[in-house]
C-alpha cells in the first residue's frame, strides 16, 4: 500500500471516483487550476478536464445550489467549501433543498452530493478560518454527516460517501491534513508517512458510513471522539495512564450505536471529546444517547470536553483547544465518579 497525506489521500479517492463513474464532477473555488487552498484537487482538472474540475464564482449558495440541479438530473457532484465557516450561505440550499429532495419528491428525485469542506482549528486561523459546524447538520432530517480521522478513512469514506445516494457533509479535519496531531502543539508532528493509517489502498475501496472503530482498546472508560479529538483521546490516556477504549466515530450520522452501547455496557463510563463549541453540540446527543441506551451500566455521569462557548480565537488558541490536559482530567473525573 502507498503511504500518503490525507491531502494526497482525498485527492486520490476524488480520482478513483471520476475514473469509475464519469457522472462525479468536482467544483468549487480554486479548485480547477489552482487545486484548492490545500492542493486537494491539485491535477484533477489537468487529469479529467476543465468539465469535470473547474472554478467557480465567491458564491457557496451558488456552488451548492448547481450542485444540487446536477445531482437531481443525474449527476454525482462533489463541491468544496473552502473552509467550513463558509457554509452558511449555502445552508438554506443544503437544508431546504439537498435534503429535503428525496422525502419532498417522494423517492422520485434524489441529491447523491457530496459537500466537502475543512473544519477545526489548530493553525490559527482566528474565529472565522476555525469553526466546527457539524452539529448544525446532524441536525437536519436528511443529511449523512462524516468526519475521517486519518488518510486511510478519509479516501475509503470519501469514494462511499460519492457513491452514496443522498447528500453528505464530509468534514475533513484541517489539523490532520499532513499528519496525526495529539493535541502538544509544543512538539513535532508525527508525519503520515511513520504512522499505520497513513498506508492507503491503491485504487478503489470503501470505507462503510455508518460503522465506527475502536482506536484504543481498553476496559476502563470510554471515550466518544472524531477527527482530531481521536488523536488527543489517545494521547490523554497514555499520558495520564488511564484505560480508555477510544472510539473513533467516523460518521455522525448514521452513527454506529452498537459501537457506542457495546464499550460503554463494558466499561460503565463514558467521556465526549469534540472539538466545537460546548452547548447544543454534537456531544450532547451523544451523552444523551449513552443515557438513554445504558443508564444502567453507567457508574458515573457522562462527561463532555469541548471548545468554549466562544469564538474561536486566534492569540489563545491553545486555551480553546481541548488538549490532552483538558481530556486528561476529564478522565481521572470520569474514574473517580
Amino acid at each position: 500500500m502507498a503511504r500518503m497525506t490525507m491531502i494526497e489521500a482525498i485527492r486520490d479517492g476524488l480520482a478513483v471516483a471520476m475514473e469509475r463513474d464519469p457522472r462525479v464532477v468536482v467544483f468549487g473555488e480554486d479548485v480547477g487550476y489552482f487545486g484548492g487552498v490545500f492542493r486537494c484537487t491539485q491535477g484533477l482538472q489537468q487529469r479529467f478536464g476543465a468539465a469535470r474540475c473547474f472554478d467557480t464564482p465567491i458564491n457557496e449558495s451558488g456552488v451548492v445550489g448547481a450542485a444540487i440541479g446536477m445531482a437531481a438530473y443525474g449527476l454525482r457532484p462533489c463541491v468544496e467549501i473552502q473552509f467550513a465557516d463558509y457554509v452558511y450561505p449555502a445552508y438554506d440550499q443544503i437544508v431546504s433543498e439537498a435534503a429535503r429532495l428525496r422525502y419532498r419528491s417522494n423517492g422520485d428525485f434524489t441529491a447523491p452530493l457530496t459537500i466537502r469542506m475543512p473544519t477545526g482549528g489548530g493553525i490559527f486561523g482566528g474565529q472565522t478560518h476555525s469553526q466546527s459546524p457539524e452539529a448544525l447538520f446532524t441536525h437536519v432530517a436528511g443529511l449523512k454527516t462524516v468526519v475521517p480521522s486519518n488518510p486511510h478513512d478519509a479516501k475509503g469514506l470519501l469514494i462511499a460517501a460519492i457513491e452514496d445516494d443522498d447528500p453528505i457533509v464530509f468534514l475533513e479535519p484541517k489539523r490532520l491534513y499532513n499528519g496525526p496531531f495529539d493535541g502538544h502543539h509544543e512538539r513535532p508532528v508525527t508525519p503520515w508517512s511513520r504512522h499505520p493509517l497513513g498506508e492507503v489502498p491503491e485504487g478503489h475501496f470503501t470505507v462503510p458510513l455508518g460503522k465506527a472503530v475502536v482506536r484504543r482498546p481498553g476496559a476502563a472508560v470510554t471515550v466518544l471522539a472524531y477527527g482530531t479529538m481521536v488523536h488527543v483521546a489517545i494521547a490523554a490516556a497514555e499520558d495520564f495512564g488511564v484505560d480508555a477504549e477510544v472510539i473513533d466515530l467516523r460518521t455522525l450520522l448514521p452513527l454506529d450505536l452498537d459501537a457506542v452501547r457495546e464499550s460503554v455496557e463494558k466499561t460503565g463510563r463514558c467521556v465526549v471529546v469534540h472539538e466545537a463549541t460546548l452547548t447544543s453540540g454534537f456531544g450532547a446527543e451523544l451523552a444523551a444517547l449513552v443515557q438513554e441506551h445504558c443508564f444502567y451500566s453507567l457508574e458515573a455521569p457522562v462527561l463532555r470536553v469541548t471548545g468554549w462557548d466562544t469564538p474561536y480565537p486566534h492569540a489563545q488558541e491553545w486555551d480553546y483547544f481541548p488538549g490532552p490536559a483538558r481530556v486528561g482530567e476529564a478522565l481521572l473525573e470520569a474514574m473517580a465518579g
